[in-house]
C-alpha cells in the first residue's frame, strides 16, 4: 500500500523519480491523500514510511463499518472543507469484500464509493481470482468464505462492476486503461451528478 500511495502522489503532482522535496513538483496543486485498508499494520508500516505525512494520510478502517466509516472520513473532508471526494481508488479490493459480504455487500461497497467521489478508479479481480482465494482456504484446512457459494454475481467480474456503477449509482465509464500484469482491468468512472446510489 505504501509503495503505490507514494509513487502516485509523486507522479500526480510531479515529483522527479527517488525525490521528496517540494521544489521538484508542480507548483500550485492543493493535493491530498487518505489511504485507507483494514490491516492495521500495513498502515502503521506505511506511516512510519511515509516522506509526506503533512499531505498523505493513513487510517486502518473496516470500510464496510459504517459505524467506523462515517465519523473518519467527515471528519477527514471536513477538514478539507469538503463534502466528497475529487477522486477514490479501489485497487484490489472488490474481490475481498464480495467474499466477506456477499453480492450485497459489493454493491453497498461500490454505491458508498459512488456517492463519495467524482471520479472512481477500480481495478477488479477476475473471477479466477475468487476461485484462487477459496482453493488456498481449503488447503489450510479451513472452511470457504461464507458467500462464496452463493454469489450470483461472478463471471466477468469488471464487466459486472461496471454494470453496477453505470445502471445503479450514475456514474459512466470514462476509460479502461487495459489489464494490469496481473491480468485485472483499470476502470475509470465518473459521476454523472444522479444520486440514484443507495447506502
Amino acid at each position: 500500500m505504501q509503495e503505490l500511495s507514494i509513487a502516485l502522489y509523486r507522479h500526480l503532482l510531479g515529483f522527479k523519480e527517488n525525490k521528496a522535496s517540494s521544489e521538484n513538483s508542480v507548483t500550485g496543486k492543493d493535493f491530498r491523500l487518505l489511504c485507507c485498508d483494514i490491516d492495521a499494520v500495513l498502515i502503521e508500516r506505511a506511516k512510519q514510511h511515509n516522506p509526506f505525512p503533512d499531505t498523505i494520510s493513513h487510517a486502518a478502517l473496516d470500510i464496510m463499518d459504517a459505524s467506523a466509516r462515517e465519523p473518519l472520513l467527515r471528519s477527514y473532508l471536513n477538514k478539507l472543507d469538503r463534502s466528497t471526494f475529487d477522486i477514490c481508488f479501489c485497487m484490489s479490493v472488490t474481490m475481498w469484500i464480495h467474499l466477506n459480504h456477499g453480492d450485497g455487500g459489493l454493491v453497498k461497497f461500490l454505491s458508498y464509493l459512488a456517492s463519495k467521489s467524482t471520479y472512481l478508479l477500480v481495478e477488479p479481480q477476475p473471477w479466477k481470482c475468487y476461485r484462487a482465494a477459496a482453493r488456498r482456504l481449503r488447503k489450510l484446512g479451513r472452511n470457504d468464505f461464507d458467500h462464496f457459494r452463493s454469489l450470483a454475481i461472478s463471471g466477468n467480474m469488471a464487466e459486472k462492476i461496471t454494470q453496477i456503477l453505470t445502471k445503479d449509482c450514475g456514474m459512466e465509464l470514462v476509460c479502461c486503461f487495459g489489464n494490469t500484469r496481473w491480468d485485472r482491468s483499470l476502470l475509470l468512472f465518473k459521476s454523472n451528478g444522479l444520486s440514484i446510489c443507495s447506502d
